[in-house]
């Protein structure tokens, strides 16, 4: 896999993205969970951005618990890349969602931080009917060809299965890391950019405002089983 496009944020947001990813990190403690929607107890899986492993997305995980999500770490430990042919591993990373998606007989959400918001829409693409919605976070678009394609590689896309299944970008323009532009999804359809203000490329998984707008969608997102269509909108 060659992740070649990803532009850098300007560079004094990327000076700062350490302590302001800090200051992100309390701010997530102060927001109480009893003030959020409460959910119907679907299963979510998260991903976790490059060089990052389930630790850095353990907070988020623990809040969407506390809101009654059956939620769980992507099993892959630090997301360093594959290292080998990319259909071979989004089929491994599928075998996860297929497993949850079966054992609960509803279809998954799933939220990726950065990188592992490639990975969710490859998910999706192959698997649409296993997927409830997408959720990614500080997602560098611009990358979306390079999985899109290996998604497709050995079985096609059903593009109206697909379109069903509502996707959103949450991404902030006080991004150290990727730059936010290349976070808003262009030419996909169903996909909804939401931004956030003056949160740091680390912050997307501890920032208050960032759970209120996941706990919302995952709360407002409609129930549907494994295999049934998804009721496509506009």
């Amino acid at each position: 896999m060659h992740i070649t496009n990803i532009q850098p944020s300007c560079p004094i947001l990327f000076a700062s993205e350490p302590m302001r990813s800090i200051m992100d990190f309390y701010a997530g403690h102060v927001l109480p969970v009893d003030r959020l929607p409460k959910g119907d107890s679907h299963t979510v899986i998260v991903f976790p951005g490059l060089g990052a492993s389930g630790s850095a997305t353990a907070m988020l995980r623990t809040r969407l618990r506390q809101l009654n999500y059956d939620v769980h770490d992507w099993e892959h430990g630090i997301n360093q890349l594959p290292s080998g042919d990319l259909d071979a591993w989004i089929t491994q990373l599928a075998m996860q969602l297929r497993r949850l998606a079966a054992q609960d007989g509803r279809a998954v959400t799933l939220i990726g931080w950065s990188l592992g918001g490639l990975y969710a829409r490859a998910l999706l693409q192959r698997y649409p009917a296993c997927v409830r919605q997408i959720i990614t976070l500080g997602t560098p678009y611009a990358e979306l060809h390079h999985v899109g394609a290996a998604a497709a590689s050995t079985e096609g896309i059903d593009d109206d299965a697909v379109a069903a299944v509502p996707a959103f970008s949450i991404y902030s323009k006080s991004d150290g890391v990727v730059a936010w532009q290349g976070c808003v999804p262009i030419g996909l359809h169903n996909h909804h950019a939401i931004a956030v203000d003056g949160v740091s490329h680390m912050g997307l998984v501890y920032h208050p405002e960032v759970l209120s707008i996941i706990a919302g969608l995952l709360a407002s997102s409609a129930t549907r089983a494994v295999g049934a269509p998804a009721t496509r909108q506009s």
